[in-house]
C-alpha cells in the first residue's frame, strides 16, 4: 500500500537540513540557494524481503572459533577449526646468551618447556563437554592479501607438514579441570586451552630438538634477522599451527587471542628464575576460522513462508528487494531526503538448553557488493552501506537513512535491464571493530562477518506485517 500526505515548511525545518547532509542525494534538482515555498512530502512502500544461503563466506575476523556443537535450529552439526599465526614485534630480542641457564649436556641453550595457549573470553554450550583436537604444523605461511574463505581447509590444501611435522593430539574441557581453582580466583586469570609442545621435534632441515620451544630459541641464536619482522618469522620460522577438532560434542569458543610460550631459566643479578619469551596472535597476522556444517538443512529454512532468516556462522542472509521503481516515479524532480526500513524480530520460542544469540549488528550493502565488501576489508561510509544495532526495547534493527543506497540505485536505472540484483540488497551479522581517540570520538575501523552461533527471524516476506520502506522528499513549488 502507497500512503501520500504534504507537511508545510515550517513544521519540517529539519528535513530541509537533512537534505544537505553528505548521507544523501537528490533524485532530482538541488535545494541549496532555495528558502522559500518548500515542500515535503512522505510516502510509504512495501518492501520484499527473502532468504539466501550465505555458502562460504571470507574467513579473517578479529576472533576465531574452536569446537563441534549441535545447532538447536538444525539440529545438524557445527564444526569450528582454527588457524592462528603468531605476530614478532620488530623490537623483539632474547636475553644475552650469557644470562641463559637453561642448558643441555652440550652446553647449547634449550627451553624447558613450550606451550599453546588459547585464550576465550565466551563460548556456546557446556563447559564441561569433552572436545578432542589435532594441532598441527604448518609447512607454510598463510599470505597477506589473499581472501581465505570460511570453508579454507588447510589440511585438504596441502598447508600441513606431512614429514615429521609437530602434530599434538588434545582432549580439553573448557572448565579445564586441571588448573587449580586458585590460579583461577586470581584477578589476572583469563579462560584458556593449553597444549604443550614438549615432544621431540624436528625441523625441516632434519635437525631434532627436545621440543618446539627449543626449536625457537635456537633458531633465534642462529639467525636473529629472521625475528626482524612479522613476515620473515611466518616465512623461514613459524609459519602457524592448525586446530583440527577430531572428535567430542557441546562447546564451541570464541578465541580473543593464541599465545605461543617459551620458558626457559635466565640469571638476573645474583638470582636464577624461570622467565617467558612470547608470541601472540594480533591484528597484524591472520586468524582463520574453518566451518563445517551441513548447508542442506540450512536450504530447507529457505522456503519458509512468514519470516525470513539472518543466521551464523556461514549460514543464512536476509536479501531485500527495495521498491526503486515506485518510490522514484513521480518524484524525479524531488530530493531524497531520507529514507527507513525497520526490521522487526520474531521472539525465539524454542525451548532448548542452548538458545542461539541474537546478532547484534548486521550490514546493509548492494547485493552486487557483498564479496568485494569484505575481500577489501571496506568498513561503512554511510551512502552505499549501512550498520543497524540490535535494539531490546523495540525488538528491531533500524537503519535509519539508507537514502544514497535508493539513489544510487535510481542512477543505475537505466542500466538494469541485465542485472538481475539491481534494487536488492542483502543484511549480514558482522562483527565491529572499533577505536577511540583522544577526543573520545569513536571510528570504526574494521567490519568482518560474525562467525559465532546466532540466528534471528526477521518479519516480513509473505505474511500480513510487511516490511515498510519510508521516504521524505522535498521539492520547491515553481510558483
Amino acid at each position: 500500500m502507497k500512503t501520500k500526505y504534504f507537511l508545510f515548511l515550517a513544521a519540517l525545518l529539519t528535513f530541509s537540513l537533512i537534505s544537505c547532509d553528505e548521507t544523501t542525494d537528490s533524485i532530482g534538482g538541488s535545494l541549496i540557494g532555495r528558502t522559500d515555498n518548500l515542500k515535503v512530502s512522505a510516502d510509504t512502500f512495501d518492501v520484499t524481503s527473502s532468504t539466501i544461503l550465505a555458502k562460504k563466506i571470507t574467513s579473517r575476523s578479529s576472533y576465531g572459533y574452536l569446537g563441534s556443537m549441535l545447532d538447536s535450529e538444525t539440529g545438524s552439526l557445527v564444526t569450528a577449526h582454527y588457524t592462528p599465526q603468531f605476530n614478532v614485534l620488530e623490537s623483539y630480542r632474547l636475553p644475552a646468551t650469557d644470562s641463559i641457564k637453561s642448558r643441555d649436556v652440550n652446553n647449547k641453550i634449550i627451553a624447558d618447556s613450550c606451550e599453546i595457549r588459547l585464550f576465550f573470553d565466551t563460548y556456546y554450550g557446556d563447559s564441561l563437554a569433552q572436545i578432542k583436537i589435532t594441532v598441527n604444523e604448518l609447512a607454510k605461511a598463510l599470505e597477506e592479501g589473499t581472501t581465505y574463505y570460511s570453508d579454507f581447509n588447510p589440511e585438504q590444501e596441502g598447508y600441513l607438514r606431512t614429514l615429521n611435522g609437530l602434530k599434538v593430539n588434545r582432549t580439553y574441557t573448557l572448565s579445564d579441570q586441571f588448573e587449580s581453582d586458585s590460579i583461577k580466583k586470581l584477578k589476572t586469570y583469563s579462560p584458556n586451552i593449553p597444549i604443550k609442545l614438549n615432544e621431540q621435534y624436528t625441523d625441516k632441515n632434519g635437525v631434532t630438538y627436545n621440543n618446539y620451544g627449543t626449536y625457537i630459541l635456537q633458531k633465534y641464536l642462529t639467525d636473529s634477522t629472521a625475528f626482524k619482522n612479522s613476515y620473515r618469522f611466518l616465512h623461514e620460522v613459524c609459519p602457524g599451527f592448525f586446530f583440527k577438532v577430531t572428535g567430542g560434542i557441546g562447546s564451541i569458543a570464541r578465541i580473543k587471542a593464541a599465545r605461543l610460550n617459551i620458558y626457559f631459566k635466565l640469571q638476573t643479578g645474583g638470582a636464577v628464575k624461570t622467565v617467558t619469551t612470547t608470541f601472540n596472535s594480533t591484528e597484524e597476522v591472520l586468524q582463520l576460522t574453518t566451518i563445517e556444517q551441513n548447508n542442506s538443512q540450512l536450504a530447507k529454512m529457505i522456503s519458509a513462508n512468514d519470516y525470513t532468516y539472518l543466521k551464523t556462522p556461514a549460514g543464512l542472509f536476509t536479501q531485500l528487494e527495495l521498491p526503486i521503481n515506485e518510490a522514484i516515479t513521480g518524484h524525479e524532480n524531488d530530493s531524497l531526503n531520507s529514507a527507513k526500513i525497520q526490521l522487526f524480530r520474531i521472539n525465539d520460542a524454542s525451548t532448548t538448553a542452548y538458545t542461539l544469540d541474537v546478532p547484534q549488528n548486521i550490514l546493509m550493502v548492494a547485493a552486487d557488493s557483498l564479496s568485494s565488501f569484505f575481500a577489501n576489508n571496506k568498513v561503512v561510509d554511510n551512502k552505499t552501506s549501512f550498520l543497524a544495532t540490535y535494539s531490546s526495547s523495540t525488538n528491531s534493527y533500524t537503519f535509519n537513512n539508507i537514502a544514497g543506497l535508493v539513489t544510487m540505485f535510481a542512477k543505475t536505472k537505466a542500466a538494469s535491464t541485465s542485472n538481475p540484483n539491481w534494487g536488492k540488497v542483502v543484511l549480514v551479522p558482522v562483527e565491529v571493530g572499533t577505536t577511540t581517540d583522544a577526543n573520545k570520538q569513536v571510528y570504526i575501523t574494521k567490519i568482518s562477518h560474525y562467525m559465532g552461533l546466532s540466528s534471528v527471524k526477521l518479519r516480513g516476506k509473505n505474511n500480513s506485517n510487511k516490511i515498510k520502506m519510508s521516504m521524505i522528499y522535498s521539492k520547491f513549488d515553481g510558483r
